[in-house]
């Protein structure tokens, strides 16, 4: 075979991978009209030699000889693969990778885009695995609680797959190469560009009621997605008090005229420095932790032990603190006073948690009222209470500032009262230092 007739081979393998991936694209949109924008984001783009397909972003790099050889077996092939893409894009999984465990990340993201697909029910995209991949998302849904990746990520990392498994999750799920997870500065599109999009297919999702019948889980999987996360380190911050501490105000002190005086008049300084300045640092608090049988102990500590690294820092601990740790469950279990970094250290290293049974949360404020009372303390900032949430909410507001802290987002949950502030925390937070 001469020169020309391999170039004109390579040239037609492009066109023919060109144009059954332009294809892919027009039948996902005539299909699912809501991805019209997504699909304007992501173009695909013929790169030869790779062996694999890639994506930046903006971008679907397609390998056109993989394409060909993988379409002729399965004509579903472009279209699933497109549309895995797009779905990673769509759901911010490239950019949630920092904190977590990469293997189990990458298997979680594939499974629930997958199951994604599936619950479309689109013919164009059908390959021969499905109704095993069916069977296999059935039990890994009741195992897991859902089908997001998040949740699928955490199940992954209590249950860990066996190598057997693994390879099977992959074989069924894998499409593309998630390289640029590592290199996000090279995404082409950021994630703040990714959330407007999904953003509107969320509204777009309402407006189109006859696809919503097969969009349940990209329903779940953009809320998943799209659901505001807050730094609990700035969150802790906000609830200290405005305390003083002797230390010099740099921020208030003029040191024109400080070295003026020292110059002109030997050791006479026209202004000296202000002893006190006001920081924010915790003084009276009061950190609820929720023992029931439903919160394992393990989550319960690390949740203290950042709090702890936190409220720790200089410029946030007073040199006497008034810190009440209470282990509740249906009744107040126990209430260790902190009063300084000696003490903290050693409850962290030698406290126990008691209790496990059920779940009421009125207990600790009728007996923080107590404390009030007997004039435990000066001015009580505020109430964290570290919970699951299934329990019994306090109808009266309290005069002091409330937030109960949740490790998973659950919509099955009792609502939390709208005098209080609802965080939500991911295990993988809870995970770090805790320290800026």
């Amino acid at each position: 075979m001469g020169k020309g007739s391999k170039e004109d081979r390579q040239f037609q393998i492009r066109s023919l991978a060109g144009e059954i991936m332009g294809l892919a694209h027009d039948g996902i949109l005539v299909n699912m009209r809501f991805f019209d924008v997504a699909l304007s984001r992501l173009k695909a783009e013929c790169r030869e030699g790779t062996g694999a397909h890639l994506y930046d972003g903006a971008k679907l790099y397609y390998d056109p000889v993989l394409l060909l050889r993988q379409y002729k077996s399965a004509p579903g092939y472009a279209a699933r693969l497109y549309l895995h893409t797009l779905l990673h894009c769509i759901f911010y999984h490239g950019f949630e990778t920092d904190k977590m465990s990469r293997q189990y990340w990458d298997m979680a993201t594939d499974i629930a885009v997958e199951a994604a697909i599936l619950g479309m029910g689109l013919h164009l995209t059908r390959m021969p695995g499905d109704d095993a991949l069916e069977s296999r998302l059935e039990v890994l849904k009741k195992q897991a609680g859902g089908l997001t990746a998040e949740k699928i990520y955490r199940h992954f990392r209590i249950e860990e797959p066996s190598a057997k498994a693994a390879e099977e999750w992959h074989k069924l799920c894998h499409y593309d190469e998630h390289i640029y997870w590592d290199r996000r500065e090279e995404l082409k599109l950021s994630q703040e560009e990714w959330r407007k999009v999904s953003e509107r297919i969320k509204a777009d999702l309402k407006s189109f009621s006859k696809d919503r019948n097969n969009a349940e889980s990209i329903e779940q999987n953009l809320k998943e997605a799209t659901r505001e996360r807050y730094d609990y380190t700035d969150f802790l911050r906000k609830f200290m008090v405005l305390g003083e501490s002797v230390q010099v105000n740099d921020d208030e002190f003029d040191y024109i005229y400080y070295t003026y005086g020292l110059d002109t008049y030997g050791n006479m300084p026209l202004v000296e420095p202000l002893e006190y300045k006001d920081s924010h640092k915790i003084k009276d608090f009061v950190i609820a932790l929720d023992t029931s049988a439903s919160c394992r102990g393990k989550t319960v500590q690390a949740f203290l032990q950042k709090t702890y690294n936190i409220m720790q820092e200089s410029e946030n601990f007073f040199s006497k603190i008034n810190v009440h740790i209470i282990q509740c469950d249906s009744e107040v279990r126990q209430d260790v006073k902190i009063t300084g970094r000696k003490e903290f250290d050693d409850f962290m290293e030698h406290g126990k948690l008691t209790g496990f049974g059920s779940t009421d949360f009125r207990p600790v404020f009728t007996y923080i009222e107590k404390l009030k009372e007997e004039q435990e303390f000066d001015n009580l900032k505020g109430l964290i209470y570290f919970t699951d949430g299934y329990g019994v909410y306090p109808e009266r507001m309290p005069d002091y500032d409330v937030a109960f802290v949740f490790l998973h987002d659950d919509e099955n949950a009792p609502k939390v009262p709208p005098w209080a502030i609802k965080l939500v925390l991911e295990e993988e937070e809870l995970e770090e230092d805790g320290t800026d």
